[in-house]
């Protein structure tokens, strides 16, 4: 099983979210991980709240990790559904993502995401759907 140095060199190539967006692991198992995004002046809106595609893209990050992280396959995001609950007051995003369900081709998550005062800001499910395997992965993917 990867170690997390093992899985954050292999998310630093998502560069949008770890890079242009700030997010980095905190904890990863199968099924599960933890990301956070120290909110910086670009996640800001208009009314000087994090925006939620800066939202997203943590969530989204969280789920990428949870679901791919000790994985030969690759799984990605098929639909998601998003309520955002409250603006976020503390000066860090935390998104949480678990597996609730998963099958041979698609999977079910929850990921919430509050912030570092305990303020929760959005919940989503997101289903992802397994598009093969993984980049040197054997050849009976599990």
């Amino acid at each position: 099983m990867p170690e997390l140095n093992e899985i954050r060199s292999r998310f630093a190539g998502d560069r949008f979210a770890t890079e242009a967006a700030g997010a980095a692991i905190r904890e990863a198992e199968p099924g599960r991980a933890v990301c956070v995004m120290p909110i910086r002046p670009v996640h800001l809106n208009a009314n000087s709240a994090p925006m939620g595609g800066a939202v997203f893209t943590l969530a989204d990050f969280a789920f990428a990790v949870a679901a791919n992280g000790f994985s030969d396959r690759i799984t990605v995001t098929q639909q998601v559904s998003v309520s955002f609950l409250s603006a976020a007051r503390g000066s860090t995003l935390i998104a949480e993502a678990r597996c609730l369900k998963a099958g041979r081709t698609t999977c079910l998550y929850a990921v919430e995401v509050t912030d570092d005062l305990g303020a929760k800001v959005a919940y989503l499910t997101v289903n992802g759907y397994t598009v093969g395997a993984a980049p040197g992965a054997g050849k009976n993917p599990v």
